[in-house]
């Protein structure tokens, strides 16, 4: 057995590693995606192979403002919406446009690693607030507010990486009222706002601005496949004159005019409504599977079952060394992420993160076997 090299796009055969957060390879639509493609190419439209419009395609903004609107309940204006290529590269754009080295960024403790290897790579000083099983804990948060000075706060309100927890619709209020009070951006990283199972989330930050402070970002590479490259920032368009007429897209164009040309006939085609619900049913039996697993093989486990989105976020006794345990683990060909990755302060060592949507039930059942053997 023994180590093997472990990426983001490559898992050597027969490890079950729970530490990989993204879709199983087998449930990605080719044939939903080929359909929709087809379908775009009859238009005969060589425009979709232009630079493209800075915002992003009317036509693609009308059609995702359409769709976002049966699935948050509320309406979307189409120029409230810009294109992205994805949510790093929103965040990537957010940090080269509003931040300076030594600005002042406020996250959630825990909070998603890569986000936080972004904030760092422009030189940021990251603070972190706690938060609960109803998100950001506000008293907390306003005495970080009082002693630092953000430029931004970044939050996942919704089934948050890597806690599961969504922020309630009473914090979601008060923390855009810091935002006025303190002069702070919220970037809200939505990008599992539609994965909901058992719970249904409070509608997207974005709707709880009224001074124009509040980002929200979201993104296909969970509701249809990440290799997309694609997503979108929701805000007020005062917000987005400064992406629209920045450099990057003066110079480049608009970002995957050519993908969201096909998306857009994917969601036109009602495609994107049925893979979504193909996949809430699909996740929602591995999350219960995964959660039932561990409660029966690893009861020294405490969590919390989510009520959507990708992870199982569970803590073991103080004391334990997870990333220890990591190196243990992997002599059994299994892995998850542990907690220490997901702290601005290098704390959380007890925990770790499982994420139950890159394997069948079977599978899953068999990781948890394979840990069980070193927690015991």
């Amino acid at each position: 057995m023994g180590k093997a090299k472990i990426t983001q796009i490559s898992v050597p055969e027969g490890w079950i590693d729970f530490g990989i957060g993204q879709p199983q390879i087998d449930i990605l639509p080719l044939e939903y995606l080929a359909k929709a493609a087809t379908h775009q190419f009859g238009k005969k439209d060589r425009n979709i192979l232009q630079y493209g419009i800075q915002q992003g395609n009317g036509d693609f903004r009308i059609s995702l403002a359409k769709f976002l609107e049966t699935q948050y309940n509320a309406a979307v204006d189409p120029e409230h919406l810009f294109i992205t290529a994805g949510i790093s590269q929103a965040l990537d754009q957010i940090c080269t446009l509003h931040t300076r080295p030594g600005d002042t960024v406020i996250v959630e403790e825990p909070s998603y690693f890569l986000a936080l290897r972004i904030f760092a790579d422009y030189g940021l000083n990251i603070i972190g607030t706690p938060i609960d099983e109803n998100g950001i804990i506000i008293e907390a948060l306003e005495e970080k507010l009082a002693r630092h000075k953000p430029v931004l706060i970044y939050t996942i309100p919704t089934f948050h990486n890597p806690s599961g927890v969504t922020l309630s619709a009473n914090r979601r209020e008060k923390l855009a009222g810091l935002s006025r009070k303190y002069d702070f951006f919220i970037v809200a990283d939505e990008v599992y706002q539609m994965l909901a199972y058992t719970s249904t989330p409070p509608q997207p930050m974005a709707y709880y601005d009224t001074s124009g402070r509040v980002f929200s970002l979201g993104s296909f590479s969970k509701i249809l496949a990440p290799g997309l490259r694609l997503g979108w920032i929701q805000t007020k368009p005062s917000l987005l004159e400064p992406f629209i007429t920045c450099g990057y897209l003066d110079s480049g164009g608009g970002l995957n005019p050519f993908v969201s040309s096909i998306v857009n006939s994917f969601i036109d085609l009602d495609l994107q409504k049925d893979y979504l619900n193909f996949l809430r049913k699909k996740y929602q039996d591995r999350m219960v599977t995964l959660s039932e697993a561990l409660r029966q093989y690893i009861p020294s486990l405490a969590f919390t079952d989510p009520g959507g989105g990708y992870f199982i976020w569970s803590c073991l006794p103080e004391g334990t060394d997870t990333e220890i345990l990591l190196s243990q683990a992997h002599e059994y060909q299994v892995g998850f992420q542990p907690g220490i990755k997901f702290s601005s302060s290098k704390s959380l060592g007890n925990y770790l993160r499982f994420c139950f949507a890159f394997y069948e039930k079977k599978d899953l059942i068999e990781g948890v076997k394979r840990l069980s053997r070193i927690i015991r």
